[in-house]
């Protein structure tokens, strides 16, 4: 009987010192990186890159990242809707992919002057947009995870 009690007690000792498992969710910063594609999404071959080279930056910035595909005729006035939806939503950086949604960053950018905007391809003047090639796919990388890491940093 004393050795079931020693049992016991051992066994609730251990458990109450056992160290907490790590965390599984993350904490993320205040700040959120939106990428606007086409119809198709994160499955077009021009944002499934960009799309990988977000979530591999969020994971080391603490960034949020979300998608919205233009849903609808792929036109810029449509495109510069879904725009305007992130530009007045949490989104401190929007990326573009893709003709309609590019043109349509680059006609809204300067309502949104607090907002940073990414092109991937096409040119812009606008102060608040950055055109980045997608010729190299780790340029791409490199260039996204910079502006991502820009953003953790304004946010922090």
């Amino acid at each position: 009987m004393a050795a079931l009690g020693l049992l016991l007690a051992a066994v609730a000792t251990t458990w109450m010192l056992w160290p907490d498992p790590e965390p599984r969710q993350r904490e993320y910063l205040n700040a959120t990186a939106c990428l606007l594609t086409d119809h198709a999404g994160v499955s077009d071959d021009a944002a499934k890159p960009v799309w990988a080279a977000m979530q591999e930056a969020s994971v080391s910035s603490l960034v949020k990242v979300q998608y919205l595909a233009v849903n609808g005729p792929q036109t810029v006035d449509n495109a510069r809707n879904h725009v305007a939806s992130l530009a007045g939503s949490k989104c401190g950086l929007v990326i573009a992919t893709g003709p309609a949604q590019i043109d349509a960053v680059v006609a809204a950018a300067p309502s949104f002057p607090k907002v940073r905007f990414v092109t991937i391809g096409g040119s812009a003047t606008a102060a608040n947009i950055t055109v980045i090639s997608d010729s190299a796919a780790d340029d791409l990388r490199t260039a996204l995870k910079h502006e991502v890491t820009a953003l953790a940093d304004s946010a922090s």
